[in-house]
Parts: C-alpha cells; structure tokens; sequence
C-alpha cells in the first residue's frame, strides 16, 4: 500500500488499518535517528503513523523556529523507505485554533536544566504531544533518548494523566565520529563539527567515572580544554525520573546531560551513567 499523508483528524480516521499501531513524532528534517525510531517501532506495530510538525509552542521568541529546516519531500520519501504507513502532516492552523487556551504544563520537572534555558519550552512539547496522541489514538509512540529530559516528562505526562499508550525510548544514535545526530547538525562548519565534538567527548569522559564528583570533574575537563567557539550552557548530572542534580553520595542510575552553543547552533546530548 502506498504512503497516506494525512493532514487533519478525518484523514486520519480514514488512512487507520487493522491491529496495533505506533506513532513516531517529529518536526521533519529526518536522518538516521528517525529512521532507526520508526524501525523500531515498525518491530513492535502492525501499521507506523510519523507525524511531521515544526511546533512553534516549543520554540522560544529567539530561537530557530523559521529557519528550522522543512524538507518535506525528502521525509515522505525517507518515510516510503522505512515503510511508513501513514505521514501526519497538519498545518499550525490544523493544529492550534486562534483562540486557543489551554494547554499542558510540564510542572517542576519543566523548569529545570533544559526548561530553566528554554522557559514555557516543555509546556509546548507536551501539548502538542498530548494532541498527536489524541489525534492518532497510537498504541505505542517512540521518543529519542537524546532528548532524554522530554522523554522523562512524557513518560510523567501519560502516568500522571492515565493515557493508554506505550512509551518506547530509543537510544541515541551517532555519527562515526560520536557526535549525536540531531537535524540542527546542517547549520554545522566543518571547524563547527570539530568543536560540537567536546560535547560526546565529555560525555565519554564522564561516563568512564564511578562517583558523581568524578563524573563531573571528567566531563568539566574535556569543556574546559575545547577549541574556541563552545559556549557551554549546562552540564549536568540528574536523576532520570526528576531531572534534579544527584549528590555526591548518589548511587544508581544517573544522566549526565550538556548544552552548548557551537557557533549560532545549539546542541544537546546526554548519557546515562551508573554511580
């Protein structure tokens, strides 16, 4: 069968098949992490919905929401490829009425580390997850844990909210090189990439530690020794289910997580360690 795009609520009543099925949401610009969340969602579902929305809730008043890359005819064929069975692609109008009120509030957790860069960012995402749930009734959606702060709270969104859907956490995908693949990597120099590599360098460093004060101090080092150009924001080491910072007698799982700017562009990555 060929792909169904769809582009509001009665298209998607109609383009709906037989047995289990999974939504994958993006805001387009699809590269091999996408495609490896719809693979596996295609594992666990009879029939995969990719929804492709640029959100402008999650989008700050000086962020890249306008320039964010729209390569629309690129995904629907990314997505024929992977064998994609619906592609939910509404217009903001489709998606936000003029008079809208209300919306989620992604709480405490919201406004810590990534929320306290980005205020009002999480409340954007949730809503409009919440909405794409809505709209496609999916047994299963599939997240990146790259973005492993927006995984937490949909995950806190669905059990504090009783929603009858399967979260699946993907693990993060990465170029040889070790840099996290993100849609954001096109605004990237060749010297850019170079510096952006600090990031999952740090990241490893950190990860090879056995206490939180080490931890830190190991991914602190490969920041502070980067090329010119990183602007750090955070780097931080969290509890995955709250987000707050772990002390140093913490033991358990843990999430070492970074921000920066490398140039205009900026980046996020995480891993999760074991203290």
């Amino acid at each position: 069968m060929d792909l169904i795009v769809a582009e509001d609520r009665s298209d998607l009543v109609k383009a709906r098949g037989e047995g289990r099925v999974a939504l994958v949401p993006t805001m387009g610009a699809l590269h091999e992490g996408h495609r490896t969340l719809i693979r596996e969602a295609r594992g666990r579902a009879d029939q995969v919905v990719v929804s492709i929305f640029v959100n402008p809730l999650q989008f700050g008043p000086n962020e890249d929401y306008s320039r964010y890359p729209r390569t629309f005819a690129a995904d629907l064929e990314a997505c024929r490829e992977e064998g994609v069975s619906v592609v939910f692609a509404p217009s903001v109008q489709t998606m936000y009425h003029p008079d809208r009120q209300v919306g989620v509030s992604s709480g405490l957790m919201g406004t810590l580390v990534e929320g306290a860069s980005r205020p009002g960012h999480f409340d954007g995402v949730l809503t409009v997850v919440l909405k794409l749930l809505n709209l496609v009734s999916p047994d299963l959606a599939a997240f990146g844990q790259k973005d492993a702060q927006q995984l937490a709270l949909i995950r806190r969104m669905v059990a504090d909210l009783d929603l009858p859907i399967e979260i699946l956490g993907v693990p993060t995908v990465r170029e040889p090189d070790g840099l996290a693949l993100s849609s954001r990597n096109r605004y990237l120099s060749a010297d850019d990439r170079r510096v952006a590599l600090s990031l999952s360098g740090a990241l490893r460093a950190g990860a090879e530690r056995s206490t939180p004060a080490e931890v830190r101090a190991a991914a602190r080092a490969v920041l502070d020794e980067a090329p010119p150009g990183l602007a750090v924001d955070y780097l931080v080491l969290v509890d995955p289910a709250t987000f707050t910072e772990v002390p140093d007698s913490y033991a358990g799982e843990a999430v070492l997580a970074v921000a920066a700017k490398v140039g205009t562009t900026r980046l996020i990555d995480n891993v999760t360690v074991t203290l």
